[in-house]
Order: structure tokens, then sequence, then C-alpha cells
């Protein structure tokens, strides 16, 4: 299925984008956090020329190493995968009672040097894995040098020596070969000591003859953090360049008891959920990336936040220089990170699009880059035939050691996937369906029994299966997930039409066992110990109920702004500040509380009071009483909209490069001076929006 992108000019000049997938383009000169609403996790960045180049952990799934290249760093294109397999041992093809799930490929480098393109990354238990290619399409070159150096920087120095930094906390430097055959002779070495700060996931850089080192960090919180020396081998001092960055989103569910190293679990494991609380950070704040630079000299950081059970989403935030620092956010915000702000300046114009189709009918040659296997497959045993992806099934106790399991990433923060099955061709023992892979997992499908075949639904928490008789071979199979609330559902259908439910209200969490999101999975699978018969899937569609944003800001029309932290209205007060009314007041449903929204361009809006006292303007340093009521709209009274999904906002003052809010315990009026929100959108700067007019602008 391909994808239309409908640019339609709307009243005031805002461009409406008509998406069917995720796209963080807004279509009129912004953009959108997150960069992908699917797992883009430990990202690394480079540009060479106008290019910029961005690749991704990918564990244990097969092909690996997605690349993705961009023009203007918000809208990306699917490149490579930089290998189809990567076969380090028994583990790597699903076998033994651990498999390789939640290792394999763990936060990669990609550099440019002279002409060449490389890709660094440790796999547990294995060493560092050097990629390395001319062209970036490859084909790409493997070595395996050995070693135990995680989440590594690497930096081709001026002199062509290669530096890696490694290490959590206690900071490590070692030199490479340049031949890559293994590390300097006793070049490894500490360079920042414990107790400094430092984290993991590091970014090595040499910029302006010094050398930076930005790191993550999940202890006790997630945040980023920057080391600067004059020498590689320092000293170096360390300073935080980003904090308390949520976006406004809570830390999601956690499935407990299961980490990386664990054992596959099976049928009748048991399982629990540690709940999110409101405003506890964990690991969720903007953590692990780096920054990268523009032909004209703007700076630019990524970085990822754990979004729950989609996964680890990959952001993109401007970079302000100050005191030789290269702190996330704009001047006179530093350390936060806006959620909408001005695309970069690359000089080039890109029309709105996502890297990847979700969707497939399997009629091409090949499977759409989307897709990546569960662990190594077994070649023989897949087909692309006449137009269905054909799994031969393999024997497995249970859907985890089952291999030939192909998954793309959900997308969030809501997705409902749909798959046509024929089961016509199982054989006795035999279960083909659709999954939500994850740890735990739920499936529906369908099975033959020594009764014909059966429409079977399994909880894994539960630990139960349900059977229905099926008078046909064809059901459709779909899977909803609301990823915001860690929740999802599943349904089947005999007509295509009509769609049952069964497994309602399915907790879902994120977990370090596969190290990933939830992943929508086709799979067939033999119960009985052998090799058994095949299951078709056909037209596998995914539906994205949030990917269309086009109407997410209100232009052209008169809207109400309820503050979350205490459901009252903002308000235009007599006094010429922006107030707040609390509901079964007069003015609460009054013209002060009714705000007409201009269209100034490039996501920049005006808020004009319907009661004819003016828009609101900024003043001052935006302090509380300084969001005033002007006859008068000037430069002081853009302020640039944030998109917050579900009908919620916030207004970032130009003036002021913060946001609009007000204390609820206080009673002071508002002000323009907020760094940003908390996870739970209650501290007074996030508003509910509502439409109670149109009007021509």
């Amino acid at each position: 299925m391909k994808y239309l992108w409908l640019f339609v000019l709307g009243i005031c000049g805002w461009y409406n984008l008509q998406a069917q997938t995720w796209t963080a383009d807004n279509g009129n000169g912004t953009f959108t956090n997150p960069l992908f609403y699917d797992e883009f996790t430990d990202p690394d960045l480079i540009r060479v020329g106008t290019d910029f180049y961005m690749v991704a952990s990918s564990m244990h799934t097969m092909p690996g190493l997605p690349l993705l290249r961009s023009k203007d760093l918000v809208n990306w294109e699917f490149v490579t995968y930089v290998f189809d397999k990567l076969d380090l041992g028994p583990e790597f093809h699903l076998e033994g009672k651990k498999g390789v799930y939640g290792n394999g490929i763990w936060a990669p480098a990609i550099r440019y040097h002279k002409g060449k393109f490389y890709i660094f990354v440790n796999v547990n238990n294995y060493g560092l894995q050097v990629f390395s290619a001319d062209r970036p399409e490859g084909p790409w070159i493997h070595k395996n040098m050995g070693g135990r150096i995680y989440d590594l920087g690497v930096l081709f120095d001026d002199d062509d020596k290669i530096y890696a930094v490694h290490g959590y906390d206690e900071v490590h430097l070692i030199e490479i070969k340049p031949d890559f055959s293994g590390y300097v002779e006793g070049s490894d070495r500490i360079i920042i000591p414990k107790g400094n700060a430092m984290g993991e996931g590091h970014h090595f850089y040499k910029i302006n003859g010094k050398y930076y080192i930005i790191s993550a960090d999940y202890a006790p919180v997630g945040r980023m953090q920057c080391a600067r020396a004059d020498r590689p081998e320092g000293p170096y001092e360390t300073t935080v360049i980003s904090h308390r960055e949520t976006m406004g989103i809570q830390q999601g569910w956690w499935t407990q008891g299961y980490g990386f190293w664990s054992d596959i679990p099976d049928e009748g494991s048991k399982f629990s959920f540690q709940p999110p609380s409101d405003n506890y950070f964990s690991a969720v704040p903007l953590h692990q990336g780096g920054i990268v630079d523009l032909p004209n000299g703007e700076w630019w950081g990524f970085s990822m936040m754990d979004m729950k059970s989609v996964g680890r989403l990959t952001y993109l935030s401007p970079v302000t220089w100050k005191d030789g620092w290269p702190y996330f956010g704009v001047e006179g915000n530093l350390g936060r990170s806006p959620r909408t702000w001005f695309k970069p300046d690359t000089g080039v114009e890109e029309s709105p699009h996502a890297p990847y189709e979700r969707s497939d009918d399997f009629s091409d040659n090949s499977l759409k880059p989307v897709w990546q296997w569960n662990h190594i497959p077994v070649d023989n045993r897949w087909e692309l035939a006449k137009g269905v992806l054909r799994l031969h099934t393999l024997p497995a106790k249970s859907l985890m050691f089952a291999r030939n399991t192909l998954t793309q990433r959900v997308v969030g923060p809501e997705s409902m996937a749909t798959v046509e099955l024929d089961a016509r061709g199982l054989k006795k023992g035999d279960v083909a369906g659709l999954a939500l892979l994850n740890t735990p997992y739920y499936w529906v499908g369908v099975t033959r029994t020594d009764e014909g075949l059966m429409l079977r639904f399994y909880d894994m928490v539960k630990n139960v299966h349900t059977d229905k008789p099926l008078e046909s071979a064809k059901v459709w199979l779909r899977a909803h997930g609301d990823y915001h609330n860690d929740l999802a559902s599943l349904s089947y259908s005999t007509d295509g039409d009509t769609f049952e439910t069964i497994g309602n209200q399915l907790r879902l969490g994120y977990q370090m066992h596969t190290f990933q999101g939830v992943r929508y999975a086709l799979f067939a699978y033999n119960t009985e110990g052998k090799k058994g018969g095949r299951a078709d899937f056909d037209n596998f569609e995914v539906y994205e109920p949030f990917a269309d944003r086009s109407k997410n800001l209100p232009v052209g029309k008169i809207i109400t702004l309820t503050n979350l932290a205490n459901g009252e209205r903002a308000w235009a007060n007599p006094h010429g500040m922006l107030h707040h009314v609390a509901p079964g007041s007069a003015e609460f449903e009054g013209l002060g509380c009714h705000f007409r929204v201009h269209d100034r361009g490039k996501g920049r809006v005006a808020l004009e009071a319907m009661d004819g006292s003016g828009f609101l303007t900024v003043t001052g340093l935006g302090l509380s009483g300084d969001v005033r009521i002007t006859k008068e709209e000037t430069e002081a009274s853009l302020f640039l909209w944030q998109d917050m999904l579900w009908g919620h906002c916030m207004l970032l003052s130009l003036h002021t490069n913060r946001f609009v809010g007000l204390n609820p315990v206080t009673g002071e009026p508002y002000a323009a001076d907020w760094p940003g929100t908390r996870p739970d959108r209650k501290d007074g700067t996030v508003f509910a929006w509502q439409v109670v007019a149109d009007v021509a602008d």
C-alpha cells in the first residue's frame, strides 16, 4: 500500500497534513516531537555534506542496524539495514533457553572519515563489531574486534587516531588500531573518574579544538551530561545539558522480574507490573543522544525518551551554545526542549513523509523494510508466494520460542493492525496468528486440533487459552493498542467487516527482556515437536487515528482554554491581565474566555480576546501579571502552539521562549516564565482547548 500525502492550503495559510502514518513535519515550517512514534532506540546521527544519517539499536531482530537519511533532520527515509543477518552463535537462531532477546545490537555509533562510513557497536559476550562501507547503501564489511566496550562513542581525530570512550560513571578512553584488528596496547585509561555525574551511551566529538563527551544517565532519573577537555585524555569538567524534559509524558507500566539475561518466559510464567506514578521521572526524560551541526552553523540535539509500551522514541531539540557548553533548548530556557519548534534551516524544502510504509499486501518480491524477523529466520521455511506471506510451521513449545516470527514495531500513541489469515494449510498441532509480542505477550490465531480448526486467543498474564470452532479457514485478525495508556485488545472477524473482541483491556508494559517496545507479530509454529503445514497471511494494514494532526492547530477558530491544573478557564481580566475563572461564574461562559486564534505563519499564533479587549501579549520578563491584554498586536503577542495531542496544548511565548502558565494554589494571574510541564500536565502550563466557533480570518 502506497501512502498518499495531501497538502491542502487552509484558510489562514495553514497547511493541513492528511497523514496515514505519523510524521513530525507539520507542513508549516515547524515540527512536533517525537520524530517517529515508533521505537528508534539509542540514536546516533552524523552529517555528511548536506545529508544526515542516523542509526539505532535493533537488538535481536533481523535484518539489523537500520540506517536512515534526511535532508532536513525532520523527514527521514529508509536507506538500508547494515546487515541481513548477524550470526554469532546458536542463540541468534533462537536456540537454547535464552535466545538473544534483549541483547544483540545496542547503541551503535556512526562516523564518516575520509570517504568511508563506519558503524561501531558492542554485542554482549561477542565484542565490538565494526561495519564499514564506501556508500551508505552498502555493501557493508563486517569485522569483530572483540573486547567489551558497550555504549561507546567514537572519534576519528585530526591526526587519524581513532578513540573510543565507554563505561558507565567511570569513563574510559581506548585507542582503536587503524586497521580495526584490535586495540592499541596499553591505551585503555580512565579519563573521568567515578563520581562526576557521567553516565553511559557516550557520543564523542571534537569541536573548535576541544573534546566533548555527551552521555546519558538513568540514575536516579533520566538526564544528559556533557564533559569537556582540551585533550582526549582530559582532564574533563562536566555539566548537565538537558534535564526534566518529559514532554508531558508519564512513566508507563513496567513488567517486573525479566531482564535481558533472563530465560525466555514460557506459558505459565508469572507476571506482575509496576504501575506508573503521576510525576516520578524514572528514565523518561530526554537522554542518550548527541549533537550535530548544520552547514549554516546551527546545532541540533537528538536524544530518546522512554515512551511506555511503544518503546523508546527519538526527539529533536534546538541547541544553544553558552559558555562553551551545548545546551539543549533555546535562549532563555536552556536544558528544556520544545515539543514543537521551527524546522532546522538546512536550506532544503522537504515534503512531509515517514521512513516506512507500514501496511503490506505482500505482493512485492521482497518484504517491506518495516518488517524484521524475531532472530535469524530459517529461509527455506517462509516465502512470498502468489501475493501472500507463507509461513511453514516449525516446532516450538510457545510463541517466544517460535522461529520465523515476522515483526514490526507498533506505532503510537494508538494504532490498529489487521491481517487476513488463510489457515487451510495448517496441520494438526499447528497454530498461526497475530500477536502483540512483548514480555508478556498476547495473541489471537487459528489452531488445528482433532476437532478441526479452532479460533484461539491466548493471554500470557492469565495463562488462559480460549477456543472457538471455526466454520471457515479464512479469518481476519486484529490487534488494537492504546500505547499511551498501556492497554490493548484483540479481535477477529469471519467476514472482514464485523469484528468480535476477545481479551479486552490487556495490560502492556515496557521491560528489559526484549529491551523493545511491543511489536505486531505474524507467527506460525507447531506445538507437537515437528514440522507441520503452512499459514498464508495477506493484506496487513495499520491504521493510526493520531496520524492526521491537521486539525490540532485551530487557526481561524474561536476557542476556550481550560487549565488542566484547576479546571478553570483562561480569562481576559478587566485589569488587562490573563487570569482564570472557575466553572459556575458568570465570566466562565463570557466572551472574555473566548479567544480567536489568528495564524501568523510557521506555527505562530496570536490570540485575540473576543470581548474586544485585545490580544494576549507578554511584557517584561513574563512574570506573573506580565501576560497582558493589549489593544495592539506586537511581536510580543506571538506564541508557538505546542500540540500535546488529546486536545491539549501549551503556549510557548516567543518573547520569553518560555511557556504560559500559572501556579494553581496561589491565585496569581498568568506568567510566561514556565520552563515546561510535569508528566501529569497538571502544574498549570497545559490547557484543554475546545472550539466554540469557526470564523473567517
